[in-house]
């Protein structure tokens, strides 16, 4: 392949990874990840090491009561080698909790590294430093509803 298309495939992987976070394709997820891949999310608070760990906490961390969206923007991808690349993205994340009542939204920058296995780009590691993190309780503004989720039997809302 040439330069731009691995560029191109590296990006394609991160999307996925992306998308399937949100839609807690967990399976689908860890095919982006290599099986030694490390993660150091939110400046190292949560690190860890193995395909499996990472997928845990993901799975652990995002439940179906917690509707999330990420979003990375900006790419800065480098070859660095035959095999390997790097890269830097703008993240923007937000989270609604369902059941605690509680959204978030944040700015990052992820810093992956990517490795290619028999062929395919996998993300060797992955983790992101906050620029910033807000939190608030979705009680204190009344009139917010969510009115659709994908999660939750159709038709069933939340205030």
């Amino acid at each position: 392949m040439d330069r731009l298309s691995e560029i191109e495939a590296i990006k394609r992987l991160k999307y996925k990874y992306l998308r399937c976070l949100d839609l807690k394709r967990w399976e689908e997820l860890a095919e982006t990840l290599a099986e030694d891949a490390e993660s150091s999310y939110s400046s190292g608070k949560y690190s860890f090491k193995g395909r499996e760990a990472i997928i845990a906490f993901l799975r652990e961390g995002l439940p179906e009561h917690r509707l999330s969206m990420h979003q990375c923007h900006h790419p800065e991808i480098e070859l660095t080698g035959e095999d390997t690349a790097r890269g830097i993205w703008a993240l923007e994340d937000y989270l609604i909790d369902t059941k605690e009542g509680f959204s978030l939204r944040g700015a990052a920058f992820y810093y992956d590294e990517y490795v290619k296995v028999n062929g395919e780009w996998k993300i060797k590691s992955t983790g992101y430093e906050r620029i910033f993190e807000e939190f608030w309780n979705r009680s204190d503004a009344p009139s917010l509803v969510l009115t659709q989720n994908m999660f939750a039997p159709q038709g069933e809302g939340e205030r």
